[in-house]
């Protein structure tokens, strides 16, 4: 649990999505919450720090720039915290969950190609010793995941 102010609410409720697409985004966004430029940046180091957020980067449609899947392992629970630190130091992970499953742990995997998507998905079976199930996309849904704080 991490302890957020009103400005921490503000920002990730505005900024979940729509980032502006401006040269200097960040002091955009600071505008808008009438703070420093600076501050969003140790605003969003410190929330990232603490696991608040994972990253701040663009989401962009499955297999148009680069390839991706989704996956998932069977990891023992007591294990879990440990295989996930693993997964989500890669490179080419944009996030993982827990689910309520034989198979659970997912995650989605990015890569600039299916070589390279193979390779990664190789390199994480290997560091973490268990088997993964990829999931390729066969039919798009739109699901926002987007959530409301305030």
């Amino acid at each position: 649990m991490v302890d957020l102010d009103d400005i921490d609410r503000r920002l990730l409720d505005r900024y979940q999505r729509d980032l502006p697409l401006v040269a200097a985004p960040f002091a955009s966004i600071a505008a808008d919450l009438g703070i420093a430029e600076d501050d969003v940046i140790a605003r969003l180091r410190r929330l990232r720090e603490k696991g608040a957020i994972s990253r701040v980067g663009a989401v962009v449609k499955p297999n148009v720039a680069g390839a991706s899947t989704l996956a998932a392992m069977a990891v023992p629970p007591e294990r879990l915290d440990e295989v996930a630190a693993i997964v989500s130091a890669q490179p080419e992970i944009n996030h993982n969950y827990e689910r309520e499953h034989e198979l659970n742990l997912w995650f989605v995997a990015v890569a600039k190609d299916e070589a390279a998507l193979s390779e990664a998905l190789s390199r994480i079976g290997r560091a973490t010793g268990f088997a993964i199930v990829n999931l390729p996309l066969v039919e798009a849904y739109h699901i926002d995941l987007g959530f409301p704080l305030q």
